[in-house]
């Protein structure tokens, strides 16, 4: 007897994360049915309601969100409806069906005034509006009787869209000298990585009622600031023919930004590798595997 396929409704389709979401190898008898901001608009509450009661779905994957960080500061009615309202939505439209729900938050929730990785439970203090209006949504979910899990990561970057990588190599093509935050520290996240993470951790959600639940942190392993993770963009670039260009690190006060960014982002794996066993690579080789599909592999790789 064919087991009938388990669909996963995932939004955010043309963002970084949605596409890998769609691109992820899914086990027989998994699919997704990703949508974007024209097919669903997160600001519609109604709406959402309405698309998770329309079948049957196994869960749902919160990946949309507002992330233009600067402009939130005066968008706020937006910024809201898409980071706090929308998952707020989904959250009782998934409590009332009986599915479970994955949310993704960020870093942002986090002031960043500590030492070291930023655990699960650490008290939440959002310097501006992103920040806020994703925790927000955190609270909606936690508050909503849906089975939930919420995954907070930070530095997306992948081959796709708008991220830290493609503007490197963009800038450093016609750029000899680049200057860059050098008192922010992370890890970059790879797209791909983060999505394997939620797919595990939704397959089994669905499959396995005494799934744990709650809040997860998720990035690739190894910190590093802005600066060091440019440094070693071109330095991979470079070995694969690409963009080289020289990085000046700058402090923060020297590239005022209308939101202030945290200046610590790290986030300890501890509970995800304890409760789900992931155990996310080095930031260093989920770069380089953008990398190729950007560039293409060295070129001692393809002789050997």
């Amino acid at each position: 007897m064919t087991q009938p396929v388990r669909t996963i409704l995932v939004t955010g389709a043309n963002g970084q994360l949605g596409t890998e979401l769609q691109r992820y190898a899914w086990p027989k008898g998994w699919a997704v049915v990703a949508l974007d901001q024209d097919t669903l608009d997160l600001r519609d509450t109604a709406a959402i309601a309405t698309k998770v009661a329309e079948r049957e779905w196994a869960a749902v994957i919160n990946g949309a969100a507002y992330t233009a960080v600067d402009k939130a500061e005066t968008d706020l009615v937006n910024a809201w409806a898409v980071n706090a309202m929308a998952p707020a939505a989904f959250a009782a439209a998934c409590a009332g069906a009986g599915i479970p729900i994955v949310q993704v938050s960020t870093d942002y929730v986090f002031d960043g005034a500590r030492e070291g990785a930023w655990q699960v439970g650490d008290p939440v203090a959002p310097l501006g509006v992103y920040g806020a209006s994703k925790l927000g949504g955190e609270l909606a979910v936690r508050t909503s009787g849906a089975r939930h899990v919420i995954v907070r990561t930070a530095w997306v970057v992948s081959a796709h869209g708008s991220n830290f990588i493609k503007t490197m190599l963009r800038v450093g093509a016609t750029n000899p000298t680049l200057r860059v935050v050098d008192d922010q520290h992370g890890s970059p996240t790879s797209a791909a990585d983060l999505a394997a993470a939620l797919a595990t951790i939704t397959m089994r959600l669905v499959d396995d009622a005494a799934a744990p639940t709650g809040t997860y942190h998720f990035s690739n392993a190894g910190a590093v600031t802005w600066a060091g993770f440019a440094r070693e963009i071109f330095a991979q670039s470079a070995a694969r023919g690409g963009a080289e260009a020289e990085v000046q690190g700058i402090p923060t006060s020297e590239y005022p930004t209308p939101a202030t960014r945290p200046a610590n982002s790290l986030l300890s794996h501890d509970a995800i590798t304890q409760d789900y066993g992931i155990h996310p690579q080095a930031w260093q080789t989920a770069l380089g595997t953008i990398l190729d599909e950007l560039i293409g592999v060295p070129a001692k790789e393809t002789q050997a």
